[in-house]
């Protein structure tokens, strides 16, 4: 377990990057998978970060943690990736302390995605959140900091229209198919990858096309069988792909290899195809786009549909705000509470050492019998700091609460 250190909002940072300034070739550089993750926590007490989390989806890559400036962060998530650390500061950005706080609310809220209100999000930051945690990375402050954004999430998709309707990266893929396909009901659709995305896109696909002229094929068969027997659609081994791709007339790919598994030589001298790869990175071979019968459609250009729906979620964003908003201070308080333990369990102690002092006990018991007095002790130390906390969280006066807990304790 690593040694756990003394945390502080000063010292929480986020670096990281997102669509807003690269593309999905860039970020498909700097995805962090499953193997890649774990080897990061292993190494991160090299960095002197005992407390973090990485955040790493098709939209951004992105790595929480305390630590003594963003720089170690950044120079612990380039061990494990593609792309250059020198390429990513000067791709990324960095936010600290309460800016830090607020871009994750934001991101759990979907407020940042490429898809205003995106939910898919919570999922992947609830898997980073737990990953960590079981690998003992994940400390008192980046608990609560976490528990609070899910709460928010929750109460934001609960209580407002953020969320509202069905538009999301998968359900994109969607429209897009309906817009420029026709006769779909003679189209062959092979669907490449049936994790989180691949299943959505995959029930998707069956509830607003009504077509299941639809064949699964996923690395693990038994989990794409699973989902073909559920929706009634067909199923096919990883070994058979070449002819299932050779057969299709659209292609939907929601793999997460680190290579592309859809090449350039599955596609050449075939027939027309569209595909949509939604992966990062690009699980179909780039140079598949230059074929002539090929559409190919990524990420990036899903992301830029425009609907009624995506309006009627602009509207809710100042509500949402307004909800992060409660939720941020409610953390910072009991952060600010946090800090000052170490205060409260000092005169905690002093005012226990004075009812060793003989002349404040001979003092105290003229007018109150020695079974009562320290029948009474202890609660009245309580009460005493009790009232200390909420005065130094209300009015901020350290330095003055020491001698007025000891001058109430007294009276």
């Amino acid at each position: 377990m690593p040694e756990q250190q003394h945390t502080d909002i000063s010292t929480f940072f986020i670096a990281g990057i997102n669509y807003k300034k690269t593309d999905a070739t860039i970020r498909g550089q700097y995805v962090i998978n499953h193997e890649q993750y774990a080897t990061i926590l292993s190494l991160a007490p090299q960095f002197g970060i005992n407390e973090l989390f990485v955040l790493s989806t098709c939209n951004r890559t992105e790595i929480y943690g305390f630590a003594d400036n963003a720089e170690s962060l950044c120079q612990l998530l380039c061990t494990q990736t593609q792309g250059s650390l020198d390429n990513f500061l000067g791709m990324s950005y960095v936010k600290n302390g309460r800016q830090a706080i607020e871009h994750l609310f934001e991101v759990a809220a979907g407020l940042d995605s490429q898809i205003l209100g995106d939910y898919e999000i919570i999922g992947q930051i609830k898997q980073a959140f737990k990953f960590s945690k079981q690998h003992n990375f994940i400390g008192t402050y980046l608990e609560r900091l976490v528990n609070g954004v899910l709460q928010s999430s929750k109460t934001i998709k609960n209580t407002t229209k953020l969320s509202g309707g069905t538009v999301s990266v998968s359900f994109a893929a969607i429209q897009y198919i309906k817009k420029h396909v026709t006769n779909l009901s003679d189209k062959k659709i092979l669907l490449l990858g049936t994790g989180k995305i691949g299943s959505n896109t995959c029930k998707n696909l069956v509830d607003y096309l009504g077509t299941k002229n639809i064949t699964l094929i996923n690395r693990t068969e038994t989990k794409a069988a699973e989902l073909a027997t559920e929706l009634g659609l067909q199923y096919a081994s990883l070994e058979d792909l070449g002819k299932h791709v050779a057969g299709a007339a659209i292609i939907l790919v929601a793999t997460n290899a680190s290579e592309p598994v859809i090449l350039i030589q599955h596609l050449i001298n075939g027939t027309d195809k569209l595909i949509i790869d939604l992966s990062i990175p690009y699980n179909v071979e780039v140079a598949a786009q230059n074929l002539p019968n090929i559409t190919l459609i990524n990420v990036d250009e899903l992301s830029k549909i425009k609907d009624a729906t995506l309006q009627n979620r602009v509207a809710e964003v100042p509500k949402a705000k307004k909800i992060i908003e409660a939720h941020i201070n409610e953390f910072l308080s009991w952060h600010q509470m946090r800090k000052n333990v170490p205060v409260l369990k000092a005169v905690k102690v002093k005012l226990e050492q004075m009812n060793t002092c003989h002349l404040f006990v001979n003092t105290s018991c003229t007018t109150t019998s020695p079974t009562l007095f320290d029948n009474y002790t202890e609660e009245k130390i309580q009460k005493v700091i009790n009232g200390m906390a909420l005065k130094m969280r209300s009015q901020n006066q350290r330095g003055c609460h020491y001698i007025e807990a000891i001058n109430e304790y007294i009276a």
